[in-house]
C-alpha cells in the first residue's frame, strides 16, 4: 500500500449555513473517488451553527464557559485545577468536552457537532449527489491520551469505511491466531491528516489517498463503534476521583456474604493491610480449621446461611469506653480492607465463651 496525505488549501472562513461540500469541492478539484477526506470538526460545527456567545474576557467569560461546559458534560471523569476531563453526551472522554476557543472570534466558543457521524454521512452524501465524488469522510478533533504526553487527532465521526479493522480470528505469519487485535483505523487516518493540517496553518481539511481500494461502500456504523462500553471501561474515573469514590463507598459498606467462601489469602491480605492502623493490641484472627469454624459459627446469633468464613476480633485489654469506640472503628477498617479484596462481610456478636468481642462472617 502506498499512501499520500494531501492538504486542501483555500477553504477560507466558514460561517453558519455554509455549504461545506461545495467549499471543499471548489478548493480541491483534484479529489478522486476512493479518497478519504479528513475534516476538522471545527468547520463542521461552524457550518452547523454550533457556536455560543460569551464575554470576551474577565470573570464573566469564565463563568459563561463553565455554564457551557456543564451543559455539554454527561459525566465528570477527572478534575485537576482548572482542567476538566469529562465524558460528553456523545460518549467521548476529552478535556473541556471538546469546547474550543481557537480560530474563532474571542466572543464565541465552538462546540462539537451534535452528531458527528450524521455530519459525516451528510457531507459524504452531498459530495456524492452534487459533485459526483465517492469518498469516505472522517470528522476529526484533537484529544489528549492517558499515560502519554502530547495531543493527536482522532475520529469523532466517519462515513464510508469501518471505524475498526478487526483482525480477530486471523493467523499471523508464525501461526498464532489473533484474539484481541482491533485497529482503530479511522483514528490513524485522522492522525495522518493532522500531519498536513495544523491549528495555525488554516488547513482544516486533508485527503488520505491510497488507503481505500474500492468505492461504493456503505456509510457504516460510524465512529460510535470506538466508544467503549462503560462496563468494559477499566479507567472510568481519574485517580483522585476513584479514590474519593472508594472512600465514600467504604463509609457506606453494606453487610452481606459472598456466594462462596473467600480465598484465605485475601483475608490475610486485608488483615495485614490494616495492621499498622488499628489500636495496639487489637487482634483479628481468621478461623481456618473447618471443624472449629463450623462449631463456632453454630453458636453465633444471626449467623448467615451462606457464610463460609469467620474472623474473630478482640480489642486490647483492659478496654474502656473510648477503647470500645476505637475498636468499632478498627472493625470497620478491616471490613473496608476486605471489601477492597472483594470479600463482603457481616458484623455479628462473638461466639459464647470466647475472648473475642466481635465476629465477622464472610
Amino acid at each position: 500500500m502506498r499512501l499520500e496525505i494531501l492538504p486542501v488549501h483555500g477553504i477560507g472562513h466558514v460561517s453558519e449555513g455554509d455549504d461545506l461540500a461545495a467549499m471543499i469541492a471548489s478548493a480541491a478539484p483534484w479529489l478522486r473517488d476512493g479518497d478519504v477526506l479528513v475534516v476538522t470538526s471545527k468547520i463542521v460545527s461552524k457550518a452547523e451553527g454550533r457556536l455560543v456567545d460569551v464575554p470576551a474576557d474577565g470573570p464573566e467569560r469564565l463563568a459563561a464557559r463553565e455554564e457551557v461546559l456543564a451543559a455539554e458534560t454527561a459525566r465528570v471523569v477527572a478534575t485537576r485545577g482548572a482542567t476538566r476531563i469529562v465524558q460528553t453526551h456523545h460518549g467521548f472522554v476529552m478535556a473541556s468536552a471538546g469546547i474550543d476557543a481557537s480560530n474563532v472570534d474571542k466572543t464565541r466558543l465552538v462546540l462539537l457537532p451534535v452528531d458527528p457521524d450524521a455530519s459525516a454521512r451528510a457531507l459524504r452524501a452531498a459530495l456524492r449527489d452534487r459533485h459526483g465524488l465517492d469518498v469516505a469522510v472522517v470528522i476529526s478533533d484533537t484529544m489528549g491520551r492517558p499515560w502519554r504526553n502530547g495531543l493527536t487527532d482522532v475520529a469523532l465521526g466517519v462515513a464510508g469505511l469501518a471505524a475498526i479493522r478487526d483482525h480477530r480470528g486471523e493467523v499471523d505469519p508464525y501461526g498464532n491466531e489473533l484474539e484481541l487485535t482491533q485497529m482503530a483505523v479511522v483514528d490513524e487516518l485522522a492522525g495522518a491528516g493532522e500531519l498536513v493540517k495544523g491549528k495555525c496553518d488554516q488547513v482544516p481539511v486533508a485527503v488520505v489517498r491510497g488507503y481505500l481500494t474500492g468505492t461504493g461502500a456503505a456509510d457504516g456504523a460510524g465512529a460510535k463503534a470506538l466508544v467503549r462500553e462503560s462496563a468494559l471501561d477499566l479507567f472510568s474515573l481519574g485517580t483522585a476521583e476513584a479514590r474519593a469514590a472508594g472512600l465514600a463507598g467504604a463509609a457506606t459498606l453494606p453487610e452481606g456474604t459472598g456466594p462462596a467462601a473467600p480465598d484465605p489469602a485475601a483475608v490475610e491480605r486485608a488483615i495485614a493491610a490494616v495492621a499498622g492502623s488499628v489500636a495496639p493490641g487489637t487482634v483479628f484472627t481468621p478461623v481456618t480449621d473447618p471443624e472449629v469454624r463450623g462449631r463456632l459459627a453454630g453458636t453465633v446469633p444471626g449467623w448467615p446461611d451462606g457464610a463460609g468464613a469467620l474472623v474473630l476480633a478482640a480489642p486490647p485489654t483492659p478496654v474502656d469506653q473510648f477503647g470500645l469506640v476505637r475498636f468499632g472503628a478498627d472493625l470497620h477498617r478491616l471490613r473496608a480492607a476486605l471489601a477492597a479484596e472483594n470479600v463482603p462481610s457481616t458484623l455479628l456478636p462473638p461466639p459464647p465463651n470466647t475472648p473475642a468481642m466481635a465476629t465477622l462472617a464472610l
